[in-house]
């Protein structure tokens, strides 16, 4: 008998001791006696749903890096009996001197034990993690006392070195997922340095060595079953570790008022990538059919469709050559970790109408807060990123279309599509909130920083400057007249009130942002193999500034800050530009693409990237020719560049969407990507990511600076 079949007769057992257990207790509840209620019928196995063994002992490995998931906020201070109002470091204030301070990194070992009755799973679970986790407070901190002293040093750290967790754990189980909770108690030995009474020194002593903290941890997590011994998993937990007594630090030269002192409170916000190894082994399903590893088949109805995906990416940045920092620099030897979890639910009204809704948590930054490349490294990096989970609305739109007759096609279930059989001339009509990127310059080899390229200028167009919030969403229409040779598609949607911003401007009807794009489908005399070219043109409405009058203006007198000058002279302008899209198969295994970009480099950037002419191309290979199919090789190289006017905003210390060093020693910035995308399972894929950067921000005085990443990707 097949462990499978063994794992069916255990769950029908446990299905038979539950239904008897609700029968005696529905019998004591209304005080009829067992023979007065009909026996159950029972079922047969093979048609119970399947929940997986994840009973007995586990060890494992995890880890992180990232700033974002462990950082400590500093209560309030005081100076002889004046009192420092309450800050928060390396968040909303202080970026810059998190950066000096940036790498940090947890890893270590972690152990339990588990129960399961049916799909539920409890269990104990214990970890100890050494870590690298610390927050600075400089002179350039708000709110702390220290204005006016040296920014180059911070004052005061805090440094954790040792974190450890003691957690009760429980989960629900499903074919090879199991999703907990866990809850218990959280300890870490903590260290405080600082360089007083001296600032002006570059060492910092440690003040306290050695104080432990204690606490309580809040965490969430998934694992899936890769083989019948190995588990891979993310797990957030929440972890609040008190606050630390008054710490004396005495007088600061400089400073006024008497001798320094200052509280400390701790919590951390972490993320972890999990491997457990179970050596009594798992129970799993049969292994499912043939799909594509990032477009599972699982509908559970002809109307409705649930899937879901789990993003992590851990990246991290050399040392590299960086004489001076402004605002919006990239910060040599950093690492930042990103996570992104979402559900892509599907409901089929009537055979032509159709309703979807993408609910998403995410977490994290991008390296310097996605800050410092123009065509920035992680794709998964947003501009609103959060130190916790935060819950966002993605996508919500409906769906509807018009078939025309003639031949049809069948559409497989998959992420925001119900499986359906459709006209393949047909109008299609979409309305709601969206990404213009689900609609507009695809491409097979490089769209989806979740399972090929990271870079922003190869998995885009980079001077495309699409219509977008923060996370990179648009509310409005996108209609498309589609053929077996080609399709038309244009779209009119909302544009943000300004340049960066998270608010899109509801005067749709005075100002919005139109693409509309030409897609050619075709099949090359010789290869036998499909190809598409993308032609698309855009043109924004919104309230940005024109680089050549603000830099007029400063360079007169009329304004000391190149960005007060924006800011004041901000009024409704337009940006247009186009873009050129190429995929082409050579193989079934081999694949190259290429994009071409411009738009007209005169007012400010709006949504996407500060970049104003871009090319790029690669190559995409499957690992068939070394028995590994289902693997996937990527190659890929850009250059992006900027206008006369957009450079001479630089120069003078304007900030952009994402990069500003303060000044500018013009130069393209070019970029080289290399990724290899191991398949574990047809759900689960684990990447490792290279790139060069030449010249980030366009600034020969930096660079090259070379990416280091890890992904993991899963689908169910």
């Amino acid at each position: 008998m097949s462990r499978w079949r063994q794992a069916a007769g255990r769950l029908r057992a446990g299905a038979g001791i539950g239904a008897g257990v609700a029968t005696l207790l529905a019998g004591v509840s209304t005080g009829a006696h067992g023979a007065d209620r009909a026996t159950p019928t029972p079922h047969d196995a093979t048609h119970l749903p399947f929940f997986g063994a994840w009973a007995g002992g586990y060890i494992g490995l995890q880890g992180s890096a990232g700033d974002a998931f462990g950082g400590f906020g500093f209560g309030s201070g005081m100076i002889g009996r004046r009192s420092v109002p309450e800050f928060r470091t390396g968040d909303a204030t202080g970026r810059n001197d998190a950066g000096r301070d940036a790498t940090t990194a947890l890893g270590g070992l972690f152990g339990g034990y588990a129960w399961q009755i049916g799909p539920f799973v409890y269990g104990l679970e214990a970890d100890v993690d050494a870590s690298n986790l610390k927050r600075p407070v400089s002179s350039t901190t708000p709110g702390t006392g220290f204005e006016g002293l040296d920014p180059a040093f911070p004052v005061i750290r805090a440094k954790a070195d040792v974190f450890g967790t003691a957690r009760a754990r429980v989960g629900y189980a499903f074919e090879r997922y199991l999703v907990y909770a866990s809850f218990g108690l959280a300890g870490a030995q903590v260290r405080f340095l600082t360089n007083f009474p001296d600032p002006g020194t570059t060492s910092a002593p440690a003040l306290r060595r050695g104080r432990a903290f204690l606490g309580f941890s809040l965490g969430a997590g998934i694992e899936y079953a890769i083989t019948e011994n190995l588990a891979l998993g993310l797990e957030y937990r929440y972890l609040d570790l008190g606050r630390s007594g008054r710490l004396d630090l005495g007088t600061v030269p400089g400073v006024t008022g008497g001798p320094f002192s200052a509280r400390a409170s701790f919590t951390s916000n972490q993320v972890l990538a999990r491997l457990s190894w179970y050596p009594g082994g798992l129970v799993l399903p049969p292994e499912p059919g043939e799909v594509a590893p990032h477009d599972p088949d699982t509908a559970i109805s002809d109307r409705v469709s649930l899937h879901g995906q789990t993003t992590f990416v851990d990246q991290g940045v050399s040392g590299f050559r960086s004489p001076y920092l402004g605002p919006q620099s990239l910060v040599p030897r950093q690492a930042r970790a990103t996570l992104t979890a979402t559900a892509f639910l599907g409901f089929k009204l009537t055979d032509s109408t159709e309703l979807y809704y993408n609910p998403e948590f995410d977490q994290g930054f991008g390296l310097s807060r996605t800050l410092g490349v123009a065509g920035f490294v992680n794709g998964e990096a947003q501009k609103a990123g959060a130190p916790f989970p935060k819950f966002r609305s993605q996508r919500y739109f409906v769906r509807q279309t018009f078939g025309l007759g003639g031949e049809t096609e069948d559409v497989p279930d998959g992420p925001n599509q119900v499986a359906t059989r459709r006209d393949i001339e047909r109008i299609t009509v979409v309305a709601g909130k969206f990404a213009l990127g689900d609609f507009f310059d695809g491409n097979t080899y490089a769209h989806d920083p979740r399972v090929d390229f990271l870079n922003w200028s190869l998995w885009a167009s980079g001077a495309y400057d699409f219509p977008a919030n923060l996370p990179g969403f648009t509310q409005g229409v996108m209609v498309e007249y589609n053929r077996k040779a080609f399709a038309i598609r244009a779209a009119y949607t909302q544009v943000p009130k300004e340049p960066s911003s998270n608010v899109l401007d509801p005067r749709i009807a005075r100002k919005g942002g139109l693409t509309v794009e030409l897609e050619e489908r075709h099949v090359l005399p010789g290869l036998d193999q499909p190809g598409k070219i993308r032609l698309g043109l855009f043109t924004n409405v919104a309230r940005t500034a024109n680089y050549r009058e603000v830099v007029a203006l400063t360079q007169g007198g009329f304004f000391a800050d190149i960005n007060d000058a924006a800011a004041a002279t901000r009024r409704d302008r337009r940006k247009s530009g186009l873009y050129l899209n190429l995929e082409q198969a050579v193989t079934s295994q081999f694949g190259v693409f290429a994009r071409a970009s411009l738009n007209d480099g005169r007012n400010e950037s709006l949504s996407f990237a500060d970049i104003d002419r871009s090319v790029s191309g690669g190559v995409s290979l499957k690992g068939g020719a070394w028995g590994r199919p289902d693997d996937t090789v990527g190659l890929g190289a850009a250059l992006n560049n900027l206008s006369r006017s957009h450079r001479d905003f630089f120069a003078n210390g304007g900030l952009g969407l994402v990069i500003g060093d303060g000044r500018l020693s013009y130069r393209a910035e070019r970029a080289a990507e290399a990724y290899y995308a191991l398949s574990l399972t047809k759900a689960v894929t684990v990447s490792a990511d290279y790139q060069l950067v030449a010249n980030p921000a366009y600034n020969r005085d930096r660079g090259p600076a070379h990416f280091f990443a890890a992904r993991l990707h899963t689908d169910f």
